[in-house]
């Protein structure tokens, strides 16, 4: 009793659960939780790989069953319970889980609806080709092997893994008091920027995000915005918002409909559509008629069908805000790294695996280095033995035993007791001249291979090299594309817009800075001729000088008389009656003192592909790509360089392969190839694009597309005609140009042209705020060298200053009651 009491130690009992509590913590996070940096696998992941290794389950063996490898692993490696075992296996086979899945699986694993894989005993397992490249020379004493978990076997602490399966493939896991959430990526960028690290080692995140742009998904969808992403590759924590793929089609009978194709990561489809239901039903969202599943083998397609007077684009948004179609994934970049976790950057991931594969590769090459010495110096006693044959065959008949012909062996040829057992294991047909040439030729393969692998050994850059040639191979066999898009826009919550209907509208602007937008159907058709309608409620002092057609969803870019440009959306501009005024642009734009908008463009997204060309009063021209007029700072930006007297007229926009049509007041124009103005910078000044007389100006510009367009021309008193595009040849850029229309004081100066086609209308405007729209196949379609005809009746003292092409879809007739 009294040793008993001897042996009790006291402790207090804070101390002890601090203690136990630490270890058990580590337990989980060392043997549970958190994947190792190396090969990107946690405990139970690397013992099913490694025991369906042993069990022979290669990729082009057949497959087995399931539940043979739970038992195998469960007897083993991994005494936890055969539920996380093949819940690990059915994980490591799904499509929708990993970008690149460790286990070839056949039967029923599962499915993106959440249905529960069969059971263990239904299902087969063989290894992934990917998995076999993690396995690959484990049997090379490239990896340590500890005491399995009754030791009595041993297994691997860590796989070679030639794969950098961490972030090809991702994980994820919860411990005590920490978490991982590692986004899967795609295999070929990975490759690219493990070997910028080789060869750069001082190469920077931001260099390593030119390769690798983002997570890539196994379900695919889309991310939003690049700034959660850079959080994460540099802190290795950010924010990432996926959004699913979905079109607005219409059906065979003109309706519209959302078809939904990839989802986000880990979002269950089943329950997704159960949610739409039931804002269906709640009528959290209004305008739906019908919700199918209609996903097959083939791919994944739920049906929403839209009623016949709602917006598509508009319940889409709603969906995208209140259901799982848009969700946010947490990024937190946290790994095993000597077995203490840390949060890991990009950089640091990539340069741990690659410390990981240097080590690899040099226990691989020690290993066949010490191979290849053993076997050089067994050929160097049989070459030894050949030399001397005779002698050899004497000793060996002589001696009663082989242990005495060994000994013999060994000192009469000085040769070690390896050499000796291999002579004397030496078959006789190696006695013949073909057999002694095959002994000569391996030893001195093996040397230049010694040699080989000592190089390997010595050098560094060497072993770099290796494992670059290795990963290129591994691009090569595993490489694909990508599957989730990431997309310029940022996450931020719905904009106002997400919800606006987007309508056809025409936006007003006059001289004295007041702007409108109204919709298309406010103006009735009328015929040629007719005295029009009021479009603008403007001052005696005032008169409309800007109109064109657009949608409550384009950007619209200001450009002013100063060459700057400033952004405005097309909702922003406030909506008003035909007969309103409007709000006074100074109030939208901030625009500085004898500054005034002179060029209104609607832009519907700004891209690599399309070119905005500017007109000026003097008769420069310039091309810029649109994409470096994308984001305007509030103040404005510059858009070109004007001369002191100079002045921006006109902007169009082209995809770089048009044809230009510059005209001036005095009734002249030119048309050149697009093509002879280089594409320039912001603020650049441009080339000469018409030489002009004294007192003439150009008035418009017209970007020429196809080749049954014609010209509209309308000049001050209510003259115009059309004119096929064919009547103007081709010129130089910089010439004088061809007569366009003929003006005189019956007609007036030439103030403004359009390109259009015959199913076109044609919004003309007047200093006094009159209106006329008229189809443009009313208008007769003359020569050049014309006065044109009447248009117009314009009251005494107005003249028309502005015209707009309303193109043929969307127009319908408003009769006046």
């Amino acid at each position: 009793m009294a040793e008993a009491k001897a042996r009790i130690k006291p402790i207090y009992i804070e101390d002890e659960m601090k203690e136990s509590y630490i270890e058990y913590a580590m337990s989980v996070i060392v043997g549970r939780a958190l994947p190792d940096i190396r090969d990107g696998l946690k405990p139970v992941h690397r013992r099913i790989l490694y025991a369906m290794h042993g069990l022979g389950l290669a990729s082009q063996k057949p497959y087995k069953k399931a539940a043979r490898v739970v038992g195998e692993v469960l007897g083993k490696y991994h005494p936890h319970g055969d539920v996380a075992v093949y819940d690990a296996i059915t994980r490591m086979v799904q499509g929708f889980s990993l970008r690149y899945p460790l286990i070839d699986g056949q039967g029923n694993f599962g499915s993106v609806d959440g249905d529960a894989p069969a059971a263990m005993r239904y299902t087969e397992v063989k290894l992934a080709a990917a998995a076999e490249e993690l396995l690959k020379d484990i049997e090379k004493e490239t990896v340590e092997f500890v005491p399995n978990f009754d030791g009595f076997l041993t297994e691997p602490s860590v796989l070679p893994a030639a794969l950098p399966n961490l972030l090809i493939n991702g994980a994820s896991g919860i411990a005590v008091g920490m978490a991982t959430n590692i986004p899967p990526h795609n295999l070929s960028e990975i490759v690219d920027a493990t070997i910028m690290v080789i060869e750069n080692p001082e190469a920077t995140i931001e260099e390593l995000m030119a390769q690798v742009h983002g997570p890539d998904f196994p379900t695919g969808a889309f991310i939003l915005g690049k700034e959660g992403i850079k959080d994460a590759y540099i802190t290795g924590r950010g924010l990432i918002t996926l959004r699913a793929r979905a079109e607005i089609r219409e059906d065979k009978r003109g309706h519209e409909e959302i078809i939904i194709s990839e989802l986000p990561y880990q979002v269950n489809k089943a329950r997704l559509v159960e949610s739409v239901s039931g804002l269906v039903r709640e009528k959290r969202v209004e305008g739906v008629a019908d919700l199918r599943d209609e996903s097959d083998r083939s791919g994944m397609r739920i049906v929403i069908e839209v009623r016949r007077d709602e917006r598509a684009q508009v319940i889409l948004n709603q969906l995208y805000k209140h259901t799982q179609m848009q969700t946010r994934f947490g990024v937190i970049m946290l790994a095993l790294v000597d077995n203490q976790p840390q949060v890991l950057n990009l950089k640091q991931m990539i340069y741990y695996y690659l410390e990981h594969r240097k080590h690899m590769v040099a226990r691989r090459t020690q290993f066949k280095l010490a191979r290849a010495e053993s076997r050089a110096h067994i050929l160097e006693g049989l070459k030894v033995a050949l030399a001397n044959l005779d002698r050899v065959i004497s000793l060996i008949k002589e001696s009663p035993s082989p242990d005495v012909a060994k000994e013999a062996l060994i000192k009469a040829l000085s040769l070690t007791p390896e050499q000796a057992g291999a002579i004397l294991d030496m078959k006789l047909q190696r006695l013949t001249g073909l057999e002694r040439g095959k002994i000569v030729q391996e030893h001195e393969k093996l040397l230049a291979e010694i040699v080989e692998l000592k190089a390997i050994l010595a050098s560094p850059p060497k072993v770099l090299e290796l494992i670059k040639e290795e990963l290129l191979a591994l691009k090569a066999r595993y490489g694909d594309r990508r599957r989730t898009r990431i997309l310029e826009m940022p996450p931020e919550e719905f904009r106002a817009e997400d919800l606006i209907p987007e309508e056809h509208v025409v936006i007003t602007a006059s001289n004295a800075g007041y702007i409108k937008r109204i919709p298309v159907s406010a103006y009735r058709m009328q015929k040629r001729g007719g005295r029009g309608m009021i479009g603008m409620s403007t001052k005696k002092e005032d008169f409309v000088e800007h109109i064109f057609a657009a949608t409550t969803h384009h950007y619209i870019l200001c450009f002013t008389n100063k060459g700057k440009v400033y952004w405005l959306k097309a909702y922003q501009i406030p909506q008003a009656r035909p007969q309103g005024r409007g709000k006074a642009i100074i109030n939208l734009l901030p625009l500085g003192q004898d500054e005034s908008v002179t060029t209104l463009i609607p832009v519907r997204e700004f891209d690599d592909r399309h070119f905005l060309v500017m007109a000026t009063k003097n008769g420069f021209i310039k091309k810029t790509p649109l994409r470096e007029y994308s984001r305007p700072r509030s103040g404005g930006i510059i858009a070109l360089n004007l001369d002191v007297d100079d002045e921006l007229i006109r902007v169009g926009l082209t995809d770089g392969d048009k044809k230009i049509l510059l005209a001036t007041s005095r009734g002249l124009a030119i048309r050149f190839n697009e093509s002879q103005v280089r594409s320039m910078g912001r603020t650049a000044k441009g080339v000469r694009g018409i030489t002009l007389a004294d007192g003439d100006w150009v008035i418009g510009m017209g970007v020429v597309g196809g080749k049954k367009a014609a010209v509209l021309v309308i000049t001050a008193n209510g003259y115009g005609k059309r004119t096929l595009l064919s009547k103007y040849r081709t010129q130089l850029r910089g010439g004088k140009g061809l007569i366009n229309i003929k003006t005189t004081q019956r007609n007036g100066p030439a103030v403004g042209i359009r390109i259009v086609n015959k199913a076109d209308g044609m919004m003309a405007i007047t200093s006094g705020g009159k209106v006329i729209r008229s189809p443009v196949k009313g208008i007769r379609c003359m020569s050049r060298n014309t006065q044109g005809v009447r248009l117009m009746m314009l009251s005494e003292g107005d003249r028309v200053v502005a015209v707009a092409r309303v193109p043929g879809q969307g127009i319908s007739e408003r009769r006046e009651t």
